[in-house]
């Protein structure tokens, strides 16, 4: 499990850095999601230098909780970028998460305070399309 979730942290980190620079609010995002894994500060580090390989999540809960954490990661910094939104939809392609519920997802988050979607929002999304 803890090469699954060094995966998604490097997933993470490439999300943060498709703008070419890592803000201290997306680092120290990623560093909180690193923690509640089981990681620390040194981890992230390593992992900025030396990312992991993905590989594809096992589970449809696993898959839409890691996309919204990219989503988070996204907006976090209040600032989002077309190469952020090209590299969410590759991510989600990446995932299987049909492209509608990510383009859904995307129009959707402009609605709400710092673009946070609430969670009932992004699972009636879900729902949708894989129900």
């Amino acid at each position: 499990m803890s090469k699954e979730k060094r995966c998604m942290l490097s997933e993470l980190i490439a999300l943060a850095q498709a703008d070419h620079k890592i803000d201290d609010r997306e680092y120290h995002f990623i560093v909180t999601v690193a923690e509640s894994f089981g990681f620390d500060k040194n981890t992230v580090d390593a992992l900025v230098e030396n990312p992991e390989k993905t590989t594809p999540l096992k589970t449809e809960v696993d898959r839409i909780s890691h996309f919204y954490r990219l989503i988070l990661l996204m907006n976090v910094d209040d600032e989002t970028h077309v190469i952020e939104i090209d590299a969410i939809r590759n991510f989600g392609l990446k995932m299987g998460i049909r492209p509608e519920a990510v383009e859904q997802i995307l129009r959707e988050m402009w609605h709400y305070e710092n673009k946070m979607i609430p969670t009932e929002k992004l699972t009636s999304i879900f729902k949708r399309f894989y129900n």
